[in-house]
């Protein structure tokens, strides 16, 4: 599939760290051209290009804020400058920035977070259906959204806002990929369980997955490495009939 894949340029949003960059590595190694998306740290944007660099597909990182709209259209003009028509899109931006009952938790951290998980995933996924859907002139393509497990958990006393959130972003994965079918877009999902990022110490805790692990049916919190494979399988074309789809990768969660 590499050879196939070597054609395919792929827009990952929060690509300089956790899971975005296991999956900028994923998919440079399947030969895509990738734009690696960041908002604030540069230097582990430029990182994840370099490792991308060094396994021979062309690679750029763009700065920008995924929660404003005119930035989301600047970051995919940005890719269809440097590589031609945008094919992919990997939406991982995001962060829990609290953890708490939701009593407890400031409002302005409420909004915050929708933003980021979910007011993003939404930006990203429209421009990513503007530039792709055939009828408006693209060339087809896979949107893959980061969603989690505690969609479906709820994240109780620790952060319902974002389960809420990416509920949300669920019921985009289904409804755009009913949406987008016909377009030659596929639009699918992955929801990872806990898994040993930034994401967890960025929210004040970084002890928490050690502290989950003996929750977790398989013993061990998940790894980002755990999780590209299955975004690089569904960007391919082994994947050309599946889209809708929201693959559980949280270790028996």
């Amino acid at each position: 599939m590499a050879g196939m894949d070597s054609r395919r340029v792929t827009v990952v949003t929060g690509g300089g760290r956790g899971i975005g960059a296991a999956v900028v590595r994923e998919l440079a190694a399947a030969g895509h051209a990738v734009v690696v998306n960041y908002r604030t740290d540069a230097d582990a944007a430029a990182e994840t290009v370099a490792a991308a660099l060094a396994a021979g597909v062309p690679a750029e990182a763009v700065r920008a804020d995924v929660t404003v709209p005119d930035e989301v259209a600047r970051l995919f003009e940005a890719a269809r400058e440097a590589f031609g028509a945008v094919t992919g899109l990997v939406s991982s931006a995001g962060a829990t920035v609290h953890l708490g009952d939701l009593a407890d938790t400031p409002t302005q951290t409420i909004r915050e977070v929708l933003d980021q998980n979910l007011w993003s995933a939404l930006l990203c996924a429209r421009q990513a259906a503007r530039v792709m859907a055939a009828s408006r002139g693209g060339h087809g393509g896979a949107i893959v959204t980061l969603s989690s497990a505690a969609a479906t958990l709820g994240a109780p006393h620790e952060y319902v806002h974002y389960a809420a959130a990416k509920a949300g972003v669920d019921a985009m994965t289904v409804g755009l990929a009913k949406e987008l079918a016909a377009e030659g877009v596929r639009v699918n999902a992955v929801s990872p369980g806990p898994v040993e990022t930034r994401i967890h110490a960025d929210a004040g805790d970084p002890d928490r997955t050690a502290r989950l692990a003996s929750r977790i049916p398989m013993g061990r919190a998940g790894l980002p490495q755990d999780v590209a494979p299955a975004v690089r399988w569904l960007l391919s074309d082994e994947a050309r009939y599946v889209t809708g789809a929201n693959i559980r990768i949280a270790g028996g969660l």
